[in-house]
C-alpha cells in the first residue's frame, strides 16, 4: 500500500508532497446558476508533478446541501477518498468534487473546473462559473507564482511551413510566460491566410482569453498550427488578433535588427 501523501505549506523546493498557501482573494463556485461554494478561508494547492493548481475549501464555506456522494464516481484517483455530485434540482454535475486522502488537506473539498469543453459553448454545460473576487476567471485559477508579459517588439520574424512562407514581421509581440517557450504573435496583416483554414477548435487560457484556431492547407495539410485571441483579457490587449504558429508544427527565424 503506498504511502498516505502530506500536504505542507508552499516552500521554493522541489517535493513530492502537496504544496498550498492561503490566498485573501474570495472565491466563489456557481452550478446551473446556484452558488455552490463562496469562501474567504480557501487555500491554494499544487499536487505533485502538476503545473496548475486548484482551490480546496473549508467544509463550512460549501453548500453541503448541494452536494451528494457520488455512488459510482465517473473518475477515479488514488489521493481521492470521496467524490461528490452536485445536485440542483433535477439537475446533477457528477464526480465535481471531491475530498482528498492527503494529511492536511483532507477536511476541505476541492471542485473540478471545468472539465469538459473545446468550445465556449461546451465550459456552460453544466452552468459553471467561477469567480476571484467579482472578476470572472476561466479554465484554471490563476497561479499568483506564474507571470505572462506581451511585448511589443521590432524583429524580424519569418514563419514558414515546408518552406512555404506563411508570415512574416518586423513587429511582433512577444509573450513571455513561466515555464514555456517564448511565443511570437504576427500582426494579422502579416499572415497569409490563403494558406490557412479556420478550424473548429477553441481553448481557454486563464491569463489570455479564448483562442481561436488555423489549419494549414498544404500540401500536406496539418491540423491546428496556429491560435489568436481575438478579445484578450486585460493586461495582454497587444495580442488581439494577432497570429501566433506552434513551434513543432512551422518553422520559425527570429533575426534581431
Amino acid at each position: 500500500m503506498a504511502a498516505r501523501k502530506t500536504a505542507v505549506l508552499r516552500r521554493p523546493v522541489d517535493t513530492d508532497d502537496y504544496l498550498y498557501e492561503p490566498t485573501d482573494r474570495r472565491i466563489r463556485g456557481e452550478w446551473f446558476g446556484r452558488t455552490v461554494v463562496d469562501s474567504t478561508r480557501a487555500v491554494l494547492v499544487w499536487a505533485p508533478g502538476k503545473p496548475v493548481p486548484f482551490y480546496a475549501f473549508p467544509r463550512e464555506d460549501v453548500r453541503i446541501d448541494l452536494i451528494s456522494a457520488s455512488r459510482s464516481p465517473s473518475r477515479t484517483r488514488p489521493d481521492v477518498w470521496q467524490w461528490y455530485d452536485i445536485v440542483v434540482g433535477d439537475r446533477r454535475a457528477y464526480s465535481a468534487v471531491y475530498q482528498l486522502d492527503v494529511d492536511g488537506l483532507d477536511d476541505r473539498l476541492v471542485f473540478a473546473w471545468f472539465r469538459h469543453g473545446e468550445t465556449p459553448g461546451d465550459v456552460e454545460d453544466e452552468g459553471e462559473r467561477w469567480f476571484e473576487e467579482d472578476t470572472e476567471v476561466f479554465t484554471h485559477p490563476r497561479d499568483p507564482h506564474h507571470r505572462v508579459d506581451a511585448l511589443r517588439s521590432s524583429r524580424h520574424v519569418r514563419v514558414t511551413i515546408d518552406g512555404t512562407v506563411v508570415g512574416e514581421t518586423r513587429a511582433p509581440v512577444l509573450v513571455f510566460e513561466t515555464g514555456l517557450p517564448t511565443r511570437f504573435y504576427l500582426p494579422p496583416e502579416d499572415v497569409d491566410f490563403s494558406l490557412l483554414e479556420e478550424s473548429d477548435l477553441y481553448t481557454g487560457c486563464p491569463y489570455k482569453g479564448t483562442a481561436r484556431y488555423w489549419s494549414y492547407a498544404g500540401p500536406p495539410a496539418a491540423e491546428n498550427v496556429a491560435w489568436s485571441y481575438p478579445e484578450p483579457f486585460p493586461g495582454m490587449e497587444f495580442i488581439a488578433g494577432y497570429v501566433c504558429f506552434y513551434d513543432d508544427a512551422a518553422e520559425i527565424t527570429v533575426e534581431d535588427r
